[in-house]
């Protein structure tokens, strides 16, 4: 009954036949559905171990904290007679599990920078309106064309401060930037900081690859991201994981449909993803769920109720494992209704009475056949669990991480140069250059200042000369008139020597 290689045992159905997940159409996806208590987390469980044991990776969300316990062996005596009855041999194993954690408590952080993350998303995460989206978009946009590098919320932060500050010029370019709409993203990053959100935007980024290992066994490793914190704030729950999605989606190749996943992925209270969605991003969701299966990527959304989740995105849904739902309001009895029109109808039951009647640890399960169909719907004993069935202790926790392939990978941040250091040094250089032109424009109108108020400069005057007097006196009389004389005949004595003809003896 259970020794299929080519599938995963779920359970057996209440006429004694073995319900099979066929592994090459578990690319497919599916739904795991029901109430409050009624055993949803131990088939999410009991599939995981499956997937891994057949060497299929598989990652999903810890949200309650007890799907801890698949890392450690499970009690055998317990589930023995129900094992029994279907044939089951227990072998009370834990599966090769790495812990992850957003905020790095109790697993090995996970980030992303905020590049990666976009605009998109990220304006799900602050719960931002269309305007706001918009100018958080042109942000981006604005990053791209300078290349700044935007990896922590404080680049960012930079980066709305700088888009702010030349919003007149940004606006000429790509459409008017509001400063009111500036001021609100950044005090919804604010909010988001103070909800942890500041620990999951950084370096060094999580690699797909350290997500898809197998052990030296063989077995797909399964990482457990504690989810206890983080449904504190489920919009950032819902756009982590569709990112983390969406990154699958981008960077694996096409395989098509494969003989198993490469990958399976289970997404924990799948309602908070579609609340309040706006109609941009339920479309991206369909896109990749439509479209990742030829990736070898397998979708399973874990809910209360199938009526969670968009008729668009349930129609790709072909394995359905259904617990018990309680119809006692109006809106009750409409998803009741709308999960049991979701299964191929049994003559032996009537599905919307059976899903009422189940009990603790029963399903009904329909899969995909050989050919693609689903089942018929069955009443189904999902089996026990070869792993523990509630949480590990936090020594039990701390000795899988020790032992983690992972180790020390992620656990130190990084922070290199990125758009606030840039921006930064920007500023610096701009206010630098700045105060030597006002200090030299200072120091020209100080000189020009002190040139206007200097006094002229003066010429010295000679001494004047000693004025002479015009009377002689008669000695100087004398004197004169005898030089008269003397030189009146001097001179007429030389004239005659030299003419010749005048000199007379």
């Amino acid at each position: 009954m259970t020794d299929n290689p080519a599938a995963l045992f779920l359970g057996q159905s209440f006429e004694g036949a073995a319900e099979n997940l066929l592994f090459k159409r578990a690319n497919r996806h599916g739904v795991v559905a029901g109430a409050t208590g009624t055993g949803k987390t131990v088939t999410l469980q009991i599939m995981a171990q499956g997937f891994s044991d057949a060497g299929v990776p598989v990652f999903c969300a810890d949200v309650k904290g007890d799907l801890s316990g698949i890392s450690q062996a499970g009690d055998t005596v317990r589930f023995a007679e129900r094992a029994g009855q279907m044939g089951l041999s227990l072998t009370g194993k834990a599966a090769p599990v790495v812990f992850w954690d957003l905020y790095g408590q109790k697993g090995h952080p996970i980030r992303a920078t905020v590049s990666d993350v976009g605009p998109t998303l990220l304006a799900r995460m602050l719960e931002l309106n269309d305007v706001q989206e918009g100018v958080l978009t042109v942000a981006f946009h604005v990053a791209d064309k300078e290349g700044l590098l935007l990896l922590d919320l404080e680049d960012l932060r930079a980066l709305l401060a700088y888009v702010g500050e030349n919003a007149q010029t940004i606006g000429r370019e790509v459409g008017n930037v509001s400063p009111t709409s500036i001021a609100a993203i950044q005090r919804a990053l604010l909010q988001l900081e103070q909800e942890g959100g500041k620990a999951f935007f950084g370096e060094p980024a999580l690699r797909l690859e350290d997500m898809m290992r197998t052990s030296l066994d063989g077995r797909g490793q399964v990482n457990v991201l504690d989810s206890t914190r983080l449904m504190n704030s489920p919009r950032l729950y819902a756009a982590f994981l569709l990112w983390l999605l969406s990154e699958l989606f981008e960077q694996l190749p096409e395989i098509g449909d494969p003989e198993k996943p490469r990958l399976v992925f289970f997404f924990d209270e799948a309602h908070l993803l579609f609340n309040d969605a706006p109609k941009g991003l339920l479309e991206k969701v369909e896109q990749v769920v439509r479209l990742i299966r030829s990736k070898g990527v397998g979708v399973y959304f874990v809910t209360q109720n199938p009526a969670d989740i968009p008729d668009t995105v349930l129609a790709q849904l072909g394995n359905r494992v259904q617990h018990a739902l309680r119809a006692y309001t109006p809106a009750e009895q409409k998803g009741l209704r709308a999960a049991a029109q979701s299964f191929r109808t049994n003559p032996a039951f009537d599905t919307a009475e059976a899903i009422q009647g189940l009990g603790v640890g029963e399903a009904l399960v329909s899969t995909l056949d050989e050919k693609g169909g689903p089942t018929v719907v069955a009443q189904t004993k999902i089996r026990p669990p070869d792993s523990r069935l509630g949480p590990a202790t936090e020594a039990e926790r701390a000795a899988v991480m020790a032992a983690s392939p992972v180790r020390g990978t992620y656990d130190t941040a990084i922070n290199r140069e990125s758009a606030e250091e840039v921006l930064k040094a920007r500023r610096a250089q701009a206010a630098r250059i700045e105060a030597e032109t006002a200090s030299a424009a200072a120091e020209a109108k100080a000189a020009e200042k002190a040139a206007r108020s200097a006094p002229a400069p003066t010429r010295e005057r000679a001494a004047p000369r000693a004025r002479a007097s015009s009377r002689q006196t008669p000695m100087e009389a004398l004197t004169k008139s005898v030089l008269r004389t003397a030189g009146t005949t001097i001179t007429r004595e030389l004239l005659r020597g030299v003419l010749g003809s005048l000199k007379r003896r």
